[in-house]
Order: structure tokens, then C-alpha cells, then sequence
């Protein structure tokens, strides 16, 4: 992920990322300010042009209904200008916070794709949907077209184009909640006891949806620090104590919630690294007896009694719900199958 990341202001995910976006010049601000390139979240209207005689329109955020944002962070500030800016032209209208940009060619033959993306969000659906893990253009190979005409005309024929932004709010890194993505790595640390207080709170409220999306961001927050480690070393094993809790009370939230399959991802995913964990046993065996998985609950229960002594009332009581359960599951399939068969049998006189 880059530093500098773009995206639809209703949305949560990046989507100019594939060759192309927007940028911004050292030192403006609306009203003309020059106070060094601004940290923090711009958010502005666009168009795209067609360098024509028509100044044809690609794309109007306004007709869209859906305004940009980008974010730049302190890395962002170091490389993002000096590198990017001396290859396009920039206009700077009398107009407050009105600015028209004009890349060099090489940065606008990608534009396509990304406008693909910003005009299936438009539409409320998945920018990558019918897309591989590949590249972009790979994804263009195996597909043919965009599903738009004149962004399959543009991709063709590349030209230049013209951007008319209009920055209508910007806001300091203070004031807005930032991305896992923009945050350094003190700032990730600094995050992850805060998500787990608000999620313990949010149990306790039985808000289990919210606390779940809480405790999946601190994980989030640890995974891609530990992303920098050396699997099994220190800093990675420092961590990973961390993601353990994040991710049973996750896992706890779930099967609060009814996501029994999301649980048994999860704990076997934790369990192939800590195979001695007997919580994770124990959640992994409730999960598995909501579904009907018999004989895996009861194997995952007796590990739990084996690893934990301590725990072995709770699994007793669950062995002993479970086979409750079995039971009277298997007298409602019967009475099933009795009646489909007194319901075939005139079928089969006839």
C-alpha cells in the first residue's frame, strides 16, 4: 500500500492505486496557502477531459454523487511532489480551491481501469468483481473490455487528459480517524491496547458485531507488523502474544453472532500455530457442535480437558448439551423420513 492512498469518501478501501492518481502540489492549500505539503485528508470534486475541442467528459464526481479524498502521510510528504509534479502541467484558477491538472501521457494510460473501479462503486457494486489476483492489465487480457465503451475506446487509443479538481474540505491527521495503512509503526502499537478496551466494552454492552470489527482491526493493526518480522523470531513471537487474545475474542463475538464457519476458520488457523491452546480448542468444539459436527466437537472437547483441567465442568456440561441436542436432532429426522415415507407410499400403489 502506498502512502499516499485515494479513495471514493464513502468508502472504506483504497481505489486509485492501479498506475494513477490524483496529486497534489508542495504547499497549496485553498485560498493559496504555502505552508509545505499538508498532512492530513483532502477531500474534493473531480472531472475528467478529453484533451479534445470538445473538452469531452469522461467522469464528473458530482454527477456521481460521490466526492474523493486522498490522504497524505508524513512518508507520503517526503517523496510524493519532488518525484511526481515536474511531469505535469498545473493551472492554478483565480477560483478558491479550483485546480486543473494536466499529466503527461505516461501517467493517464492506465486511467481506464481506475475509472472503472470509482464507476462500479458508483453503482454500489465490487470494483474487483470478476477480477483474478493479477494485475490490472492482466485482468484487461483475460476479459477484453472494461464493460464500458469509451473507457474500452480510451484504453485503445491513450491520450491526454485533463483533471479538474475542486478541494472543498481538508482535514488535519488529528481530525479524522486514519487508516491502518497511514499509521507508523508506534502508532499501530499505541492503537491495538485501545481497540481491545473498546471491544471488551462493547461485549459488556452485548454489542458483538461492533466489538468483533474492533478486535479484527487491532489483529489487523499486529499482522501487518509482524508482516516486517522474521517468522518465529522475537519481534514476530512479541507480537503474535498480542494477536492470540484479538483473535479468540473475535472468534468469542462470532459465535455470539450465529458465524459458526467464520469461528472455525479462525481457531484451526490459530490452532496450526499454537496447537496447545485450549481455548481456542473450546470455541473451535462450539462452533463445530452448531453445525452438527458430532464427532470433531467431541474430539475438540476432550482436548480441551486434556490441555486444561481446569476446564473440565464447562466441558462436561457442553459434552452433555451436545449429546442432548444429537439425540433430539436424531428423533425429529426420523419422524422426517416417516413422513416423506407414508406421503410416497399412494405414489407408489399407483
Amino acid at each position: 500500500m502506498s502512502c499516499c492512498g485515494g479513495r471514493a469518501a464513502s468508502q472504506t478501501s483504497t481505489v486509485l492505486g492501479a498506475g494513477w492518481a490524483p496529486q497534489l502540489r508542495p504547499g497549496w492549500l485553498p485560498g493559496g496557502l504555502t505552508t509545505g505539503l499538508s498532512l492530513g485528508q483532502f477531500t474534493f470534486h473531480f472531472q475528467t477531459l478529453k484533451d479534445d475541442f470538445e473538452r469531452t467528459v469522461i467522469d464528473d464526481s458530482r454527477e456521481a454523487g460521490m466526492p474523493m479524498e486522498i490522504i497524505v502521510s508524513a512518508r507520503c510528504s517526503k517523496m510524493l511532489c519532488p518525484s511526481l509534479v515536474p511531469t505535469q502541467r498545473v493551472t492554478w484558477p483565480q477560483h478558491r480551491g479550483l485546480s486543473r491538472v494536466l499529466p503527461s501521457l505516461q501517467h493517464t494510460g492506465m486511467y481506464a481501469l481506475v475509472s472503472r473501479g470509482m464507476r462500479r462503486i458508483a453503482e454500489g457494486r465490487d470494483p474487483l468483481e470478476g477480477q483474478k489476483h493479477r494485475c490490472g492489465m492482466g485482468n484487461m487480457f483475460d476479459y477484453h473490455s472494461t464493460g464500458y465503451e469509451d473507457l474500452d475506446e480510451l484504453q485503445r487509443t491513450p491520450q491526454p487528459l485533463i483533471f479538474i479538481m475542486e478541494l472543498f474540505r481538508v482535514e488535519d491527521p488529528s481530525a479524522y480517524k486514519r487508516d491502518t495503512w497511514a499509521m507508523s509503526k508506534e502508532e499501530k502499537l499505541a492503537a491495538v491496547p485501545v481497540l481491545h478496551s473498546e471491544g471488551n466494552r462493547l461485549v459488556l454492552r452485548r454489542e458483538f458485531a461492533q466489538a468483533a470489527a474492533k478486535y479484527q482491526e487491532a489483529v489487523i493493526c499486529l499482522r501487518n507488523l509482524q508482516a516486517k518480522e522474521k517468522p518465529w523470531e522475537d519481534g514476530w513471537l512479541k507480537l503474535e502474544s498480542l494477536v492470540t487474545p484479538l483473535v479468540l475474542n473475535y472468534c468469542q463475538c462470532q459465535l455470539e453472532l450465529g458465524e459458526y464457519y467464520e469461528v472455525l476458520e479462525h481457531t484451526t488457523e490459530l490452532l496450526q500455530k499454537h496447537n496447545d491452546n485450549a481455548k481456542a480448542y473450546f470455541k473451535r468444539a462450539k462452533a463445530h457442535a452448531a453445525v452438527w459436527n458430532e464427532r470433531e466437537a467431541r474430539e475438540d472437547f476432550q482436548r480441551v480437558a486434556h490441555l486444561d483441567p481446569s476446564m473440565a465442568a464447562a466441558v462436561k456440561k457442553e459434552l452433555k448439551q451436545l449429546g442432548e441436542r444429537m439425540r433430539k436432532k436424531h428423533v425429529e429426522d426420523r419422524k422426517r423420513y416417516q413422513g416423506l415415507s407414508q406421503h410416497c407410499q399412494p405414489c407408489q400403489a399407483g
